[in-house]
């Protein structure tokens, strides 16, 4: 049998490593071990700090192309060359694979058809602003762009078939969706750390309880808060863990919610955002749970990462967020907006936690970070530009 050609992947989105989101990890995971299995992978992206390097690098295999940003309006960024850059890159790539939202979408799919390669789009979850003028301006311009590349797309990737059937976004292209699980890896957790960890913030014979995530308006940050008045009537010593950016630049919902984090202080501890994912894989060892109270999430890797250091979720009952608990049996679902549901699921969750325990093997079968890999690959070579023709006519 002859070996399948190598192909030249072109990848695009705003925020790359060292940038640390679901949606960044799942990108730097792909590419990576694309790279690693001899494709010739290149991320085009914008250098959103001055403390990146201006030129190309290559990072575990990857060529990195940042490019230079000098406006940024909300979380979206404009890159005077991009255009040029876009263009010049998909000359040479035999597939573009692009992560929404983005605000480059429309634009993407003419330099595409200009170019001559197919554009293979995932989506990471439909944008969610705080619900001012402005940000519903922003929202409803990207979903126009978006729209118009959807059309033109060879493929669109969701997440799970739950998100893309309730995704405005997906729902009208549901015809050419392939949903592929996200790519996750944990490290095993160090145990001893995370005893040290657990020792550290752990009240008496309190239980702790993990969120890890942003503190912004979507995730609900204040609903894990308020789920503690709940929890104390059964766990007076409880402490709640923020893993995670919580002042963030682009919405105010930490000083927002400043009365309720002095109302708790003494049951939180922040300890800020974990790049390291052994780091990570510490952190959701030492918590006898995670809580998830997000109003919306595609899927929310942090998640089956908690899953597999051993330890289960709360997760509210939303389209995509509750696919990992429902899959796999390791958590509760509450309803969403509810902190006195949320807090009920914890107690249920820490007064029978043995019955909520599933074995690492179980949940690497059941979200394969190989099997999500090979069908990224299928797909890709499903698009891939055809082989250039050599003279003489041969292939």
């Amino acid at each position: 049998m002859a070996e399948q050609r190598k192909l030249k992947i072109l990848i695009s989105l705003l925020y790359y490593y060292p940038h640390r989101t679901g949606l960044t990890i799942h990108v730097q995971s792909i590419a990576e071990e694309l790279a690693r299995r001899g494709h010739e992978v290149t991320v085009l992206t914008a250098r959103y700090h001055p403390s990146l390097p201006r030129d190309e690098v290559v990072h575990n295999g990857v060529r990195v192309i940042r490019l230079w940003a000098p406006i940024h309006i909300s979380r979206g960024m404009i890159m005077p060359a991009f255009p040029l850059a876009a263009y010049l890159a998909m000359r040479q790539a035999d597939i573009v694979s692009i992560h929404t939202p983005m605000l480059e979408t429309a634009l993407m799919a003419i330099l595409a058809k200009l170019a001559g390669v197919n554009i293979v789009a995932t989506h990471h979850g439909d944008l969610v602003l705080p619900d001012k003028p402005f940000n519903r301006f922003i929202r409803d311009i990207m979903f126009i762009m978006y729209r118009f590349m959807a059309k033109h797309a060879a493929q669109l990737i969701g997440y799970s078939q739950d998100y893309a059937e309730n995704s405005y976004y997906l729902r009208p292209f549901l015809n050419k969706t392939t949903i592929i699980y996200p790519p996750i890896f944990m490290p095993q957790p160090r145990r001893e750390r995370a005893q040290a960890l657990r020792a550290q913030w752990q009240v008496g014979d309190g239980p702790v309880i993990g969120y890890a995530g942003r503190f912004v308006e979507e995730k609900r940050p204040d609903l894990a808060i308020k789920s503690l008045a709940v929890v104390n009537q059964h766990f007076p010593n409880a402490k709640l863990v923020f893993a995670g950016e919580y002042d963030i630049p682009y919405e105010n919902t930490w000083q927002k919610h400043q009365d309720l984090v002095a109302q708790y202080r003494q049951q939180l501890h922040f300890i800020g955002l974990l790049t390291d994912p052994q780091d990570m894989a510490d952190f959701f060892a030492a918590c006898d749970v995670i809580v998830l109270p997000s109003d919306t999430e595609c899927f929310a890797l942090v998640q089956v990462e908690a899953m597999l250091c051993g330890t289960p979720m709360v997760m509210t009952d939303i389209p995509g967020g509750r696919v990992p608990v429902q899959v796999t049996g390791m958590g509760k679902l509450a309803k969403p907006g509810d902190a006195d549901a949320i807090g009920r699921a914890l107690v249920e969750v820490l007064q029978n936690r043995e019955a909520y325990l599933k074995p690492r093997e179980y949940i690497e079968q059941c979200f394969s970070f190989e099997e999500t890999v090979n069908r990224y690959e299928e797909v890709f070579r499903r698009f891939a530009r055809k082989p250039r023709t050599q003279k003489g006519g041969a292939s």
